[in-house]
């Protein structure tokens, strides 16, 4: 009997939850043996030319083994910006700032010492003199890019990339349109923030070979990083994964301090560890998001929409980073689930004094989801029509072959108008929506807000030539064990289990038999790592075609062990065994068949493109008018990722997405004031929901299969991310839509929602 599709409890928690997980800072490796410690001197202003740099007086403070600048690491190259010929190559991120700095948090020196605790008092005495030269921090700024407000003088332009062509916009997009609104809004920069901030340890063996542990959604990605900013061959570096606590996009490949720490420990012929602080996460860390869009939607007032227009400023921070490319995925996504008749988009990517911004769980995606679903409320609201009554109308109708946009976007298959009608029966829409008409007509200080989210996402896209791939090795041991090698890296999504899972049902071999092995680059050379939600559409479909070659292998060798036909072999999963047919005493195990020789199988699954997951989410909140407080009250979701394996696991990453897909609709910004200081440097400023600020979710179910791996399965860890937080936005402006509230930005604090109100009383005074 098939374990697929049952809850199978993690067997990753014991570990974590008796002795605890291995980070990082916590690897006892005996290579590490006196390690030298790591410590950052990070610029305390936005955009300056570095006059001096003087580090004599921490040189000779107490514990301090060397100190070094920028100058010191000359030889070494920039962090490359990504994607060669579509990102301006001449804003790369020196490892140390040696001339300029570009934003607060940006390394100028760095400080070693015998013991961490002496690190910070020394990184004081480095005296630093800047020439402060003008921030360039608001958007419209960087776009416009004055000869004093050039962040790169050598590129000419604050523009890092752009995305389909301003001037070729359609003059007539919106003719025949009875309603054309227009707004811009703000998908604000946030921070991944992730449980263990970044970390790295360091030691160069005696054959030349760097061996580096550092936390990590790829090893193999940060072998290559590591290797491009060290001036080094890949295969002179080997990359240790340990356990990573929180990643979300911010962990992929290697950051300039990762390459440092690797330079410092050759420098000085000895281990060296870094571990940063929490404020220097915030500051340091890429951030995610950050973009203004401005969106205009045409259509009938019957509710039919005709046109949809996305224009984007996409904010890269200070050095061009993924966040560079993401409105590549934002314009492909731009139209979401609906059809729409006209549609077209555009992108600019710009460069400020902030901090770079890279990959945040959905990248891009979300972005577009945001866009489109408060679009299509904006035009509801300005016909006067039910919100969910203008989706279902616009809706993709179900299609189970390849679905073209007009973006390129090949949707493998969608029943959108089923997810929506899901959940909102799972809501109870039309009992929450005669509540809120009775709390507006007795003019209750708290009012009820319905907000409604259509999704569909682009999950395993892959970067590789010939589509997204990746690879798995099975061996079965003489003992009746078996090792399972993967390009995947988990941190957190369950791959041991659910890879355990796919091997077992395949080898009969019970799931606490089998250990799953990733992130060591010598051990798997090759692997595209977790992010994009592709794991288990691409990784898992590798575990279960190596334990199904696997077999095909060993029925040769039972066939010889047994003199039979391989033809004539059963291969009997209750007792991990092959049996003859018509003579069940006949029969070998498994694990006889490794002994002598091993018995394994690598492959590597290569699916034809990208799946879509989609789904829809129902948002009900709570506004008091008085003090301008959102309460999330409930949250019903039908998240739509194909078949499941593991419905536990699944419900764990529909949680973690939605209650981060809230947050962000909620509370969470990164803020700058005019010169580029930034304003949310702790936790005491940047706020993030704990669970006593989002209400138990509910989740309904509804599963797709796609066609584009033998699983059925598409990607489900984003996808509380992109649909959680326009639901959550639409909920708390149609609370007070009836008070003359079209729009609040995100995040809806209460001051926030508080100006909306004062606004939307002082235009109806005014219009009386």
């Amino acid at each position: 009997m098939s374990i697929l599709g049952t809850r199978v409890l993690r067997t990753e928690d014991p570990a974590f939850l008796t002795t605890g997980g291995v980070y990082t800072s916590d690897v006892a490796d005996g290579r590490l043996a006196g390690a030298c410690h790591v410590y950052f001197v990070r610029s305390p202003v936005a955009h300056a030319r570095i006059r001096s740099l003087d580090v004599s007086a921490a040189l000779s403070a107490p514990g301090v083994a060397a100190v070094f600048t920028g100058a010191d690491l000359a030889g070494l190259q920039p962090l490359a910006p990504p994607m060669p010929g579509m990102i301006n190559d001449r804003m790369g991120q020196p490892l140390l700032a040696r001339d300029v700095v570009r934003f607060v948090g940006e390394p100028v020196a760095v400080v070693v010492t015998e013991d961490p605790y002496q690190s910070e008092d020394a990184a004081e005495l480095v005296d630093t003199d800047y020439d402060l030269l003008p921030p360039v921090v608001d958007l419209a700024e960087a776009a416009a890019g004055g000869q004093s407000s050039v962040l790169f003088p050598d590129a000419g332009t604050n523009v890092a990339a752009a995305f389909g062509d301003a001037a070729a916009l359609k003059a007539d997009l919106f003719d025949g349109c009875d309603v054309v609104v227009t707004r811009t809004i703000v998908n604000q920069r946030v921070a991944p923030a992730p449980m263990e901030t970044r970390a790295a340890a360091a030691v160069w063996g005696e054959d030349g070979r760097l061996t580096a542990w550092i936390p990590n959604q790829g090893a193999q990605g940060t072998r290559g990083a590591l290797a491009g900013m060290l001036g080094l061959d890949p295969a002179s570096i080997r990359v240790i994964t340990p356990d990573v606590g929180g990643a979300f996009g911010a962990k992929f490949g290697a950051d300039p301090e990762h390459a440092v720490v690797c330079w410092v420990a050759r420098r000085l012929g000895r281990p060296a560890r870094w571990a940063e602080t929490r404020n220097e996460n915030l500051v340091a860390m890429t951030h995610g998001r950050a973009q203004r869009q401005t969106v205009t939607i045409g259509g009938s007032r019957d509710g039919t929409v005709t046109a949809y227009r996305l224009e984007i400023l996409q904010d890269a921070g200070a050095y061009p980073r993924f966040g560079a490319f993401l409105p590549a995925l934002t314009i492909m996504m731009a139209p979401g689930p609906y059809a729409i008749g006209r549609a077209e988009a555009v992108a600019k990517t710009v460069v400020t004094n902030t901090t770079p911004v890279g990959a945040y769980r959905g990248a891009g995606r979300p972005e577009a989801t945001a866009a489109v679903e408060r679009a299509i409320d904006l035009f509801a609201a300005e016909i006067g029509m039910d919100p969910a009554g203008v989706r279902r109308k616009n809706l993709l109708p179900r299609f189970t072959e390849p679905h073209t946009t007009a973006f390129g976007a090949v949707y493998d298959s969608g029943d959108y108008a089923v997810a929506l009608d899901t959940a909102l029966a799972a809501a109870g829409y039309h009992s929450l929506r005669e509540e809120q008409a009775k709390r507006r007509a007795a003019g209750d200080v708290v009012q009820l807000g319905i907000g409604l989210s259509c999704y569909v996402e682009i999950t395993g896209p892959g970067m590789e030539a010939g589509g997204p791939r990746e690879n798995a090795t099975v061996e079965v041991h003489p003992d009746g064990s078996a090792t399972i090698l993967t390009g995947t890296s988990p941190h957190g999504q369950g791959h041991a289990t659910v890879w355990a899972m796919l091997a077992s049902d395949e080898l009969g071999i019970g799931v606490g038999k089998i250990t799953v092995r990733w992130g060591d680059t010598d051990l798997i050379p090759e692997g595209g790592g977790t992010g994009g939600s592709r794991s288990l559409q691409q990784g898992g479909a590798a575990v279960r075609q190596a334990s199904q070659e696997l077999i095909e292998l060993a029925r040769q060798r039972a066939a010889a062990e047994l003199e039979a036909s391989p033809a004539d072999l059963v291969f009997d999963t209750a007792r991990s065994a092959f049996t003859v047919v018509g003579d069940p005493r006949a029969s070998v195990p498994l694990a006889t068949l490794a002994e002598g020789e091993r018995l394994f199988v690598r492959a590597v699954f290569k699916a034809p493109g990208p799946t879509f997951p989609f789904g829809a989410h129902v948002a009900v909140a709570e506004v008091d008018t008085e003090t301008g407080k959102a309460v999330l009250r409930r949250m019903v979701t039908v998240d739509d990722a194909g078949t499941v394996v593991n419905p536990l696991l699944a419900e764990g990453q529909r949680h973690g997405g939605i209650a981060q897909g809230a947050a962000q609709a909620l509370c969470e910004e990164v803020i700058y004031d005019a010169d580029g200081n930034p304003l949310t440097a702790s936790f005491a400023d940047y706020s993030i929901l704990s669970a006593t600020e989002v209400p138990s979710f509910e989740l309904a179910d509804m599963a797709t299969p796609t066609s584009y791996n033998p699983l059925g399965a598409k990607g489900i860890g984003e996808a509380g991310t992109i649909g959680a937080t326009p639901a959550v936005q639409n909920a708390i402006v149609d609370a007070l839509a009836h008070l003359g509230v079209r729009h609040i930005d995100m995040p809806a604090s209460p001051r926030r929602v508080w100006q909306a109100l004062r606004s939307a009383s002082a235009g109806a005074a005014a219009g009386s």
